[in-house]
This record gives C-alpha cells, sequence and structure tokens, in this order.
C-alpha cells in the first residue's frame, strides 16, 4: 500500500458534479487549499475501492445538502497546483436530476455558495469548475 497524502506524495484521484438547475451551476467558495477563495462545484477525494461516479454522489450530497439522481460523465481534468506543491486529477460529472435546496453544509470548507449562469460566473474560478464550465458551454 503507498503511503504519504494524496495530492502531494503522490497524484490524488478526485471528482467533482456540476450541478445545473434553471440553466445555472451551483458554486461554492473554498475556504481551503488548493485554491482557497477560488469557487468550485461540489466534489472531493474518491476513496479506496470508490467508483468515481458514486464519490461524485456522495460528495455532493455531503457537501450541499442536495438528494442527487442519475449523473453522467463530463470530462477528467488535472491540476497541478505548483504554489500548493499539489497534483490532482479529477473524473467530473454533471446533473440537473436534484432535489431539496443546497445548504453550507461544511463552513469551515464551502462557507457560501450561489446559482450562477454559466455567462455571469464569480471569479476566482478553480481549475476544475473552469474546465466543467468550458464542457458544459461546448455542449450546448
Amino acid at each position: 500500500m503507498v503511503k504519504g497524502l494524496p495530492g502531494i506524495d503522490f497524484p490524488g484521484v478526485g471528482t467533482g458534479l456540476a450541478i445545473l438547475r434553471d440553466g445555472k451551476l451551483l458554486l461554492y467558495r473554498r475556504m481551503r487549499e488548493p485554491e482557497a477563495g477560488h469557487w468550485s462545484i461540489v466534489g472531493g477525494k474518491v476513496d479506496l475501492g470508490e467508483a468515481s461516479e458514486s464519490a461524485a454522489r456522495r460528495e455532493a450530497e455531503e457537501e450541499s445538502g442536495l438528494k442527487i439522481g442519475a449523473i453522467e460523465f463530463l470530462l477528467h481534468s488535472e491540476q497541478f497546483d505548483k504554489i500548493g506543491g499539489q497534483h490532482w486529477v479529477s473524473m467530473i460529472y454533471r446533473t440537473s436530476d436534484i432535489s431539496g435546496e443546497p445548504r453550507v453544509m461544511e463552513p469551515e470548507k464551502l462557507p457560501e455558495f450561489g446559482w450562477f449562469a454559466l455567462e455571469a460566473l464569480p471569479a476566482p474560478l478553480s481549475r476544475f469548475a473552469a474546465d466543467a464550465v468550458g464542457a458544459l458551454k461546448a455542449s450546448k
């Protein structure tokens, strides 16, 4: 078994979910590195033995309080954070199959959120959010 910290001692594997409602994307502002202060889609680390699709759903539900239905693959994204010395590869999915209202579930990590039109996004965007937005715009 590999010892150390994912993303720092070896490339980390993550996942994200672009959640859409009425043509708007749900974004949360990050408090922690990498990319503290950036707006991002919900997501996180894939656990050992967990499928990235399942991790995307789990992370999204934990972070937003939403119930997530069907999701579909959108793209893979890779981040090299030279300042923080991190390297992450993420499988990113999308969905509009949600129920409930988003909430701040982890205020120490993601203290605020909003629904944003793809043409009126907050700045700065995280690498994964920017890649997701590019893929969403290309698929229109």
